[in-house]
């Protein structure tokens, strides 16, 4: 399968993709703003810049979109045009993620993962769902956090 569009007008495309203040993550942010809970946004201190950054609770929150960090679900798919240069794009992002999980780890924080496929339909349940789950873990949880659609 070749591309609809010609290479220069991909890349353009691809490149107005919003690394910050995505829909998933706002949508994230303001229902546990709605809860009384408090953050920073993309704290440069810390590594990764989480998208969320809890101090009182030493946790923060990663809003991955499915494509860019390559999860394992119906909502990614490797271009076909290209291919070589995506697959190394996207293996860079998952070793990255990776590292710096590890390196939250050695500095005490906990880590909650939440994938573009588990809000991806905006339907109330699954956001209320996605919703209590956060808010519990941040502040009862122990072990890292993973939701995905």
């Amino acid at each position: 399968m070749t591309d609809i569009v010609d290479r220069k007008t991909r890349s353009r495309m691809m490149s107005g993709i919003r690394s910050r203040n995505t829909r998933i993550e706002i949508t994230v942010r303001k229902r546990l703003f709605s809860l009384g809970f408090r953050y920073r946004i993309n704290d440069r201190r810390l590594p990764g810049k989480p998208d969320m950054v809890f101090p009182k609770y030493r946790a923060v929150i990663f809003t991955h979109g499915c494509f860019w960090h390559g999860h394992d679900c119906k909502y990614f798919r490797l271009p076909s045009s290209n291919r070589d240069f995506w697959q190394a794009k996207i293996s860079r992002n998952k070793k990255r993620d990776e590292d710096v999980v590890a390196l939250l780890h050695e500095n005490g924080w906990r880590v909650a993962i939440v994938w573009e496929c588990a809000l991806r339909q905006k339907q109330l349940p699954e956001l209320d769902a996605v919703t209590r789950l956060l808010s519990d873990w941040l502040q009862h949880g122990t072990e890292d956090l993973e939701v995905q659609g």
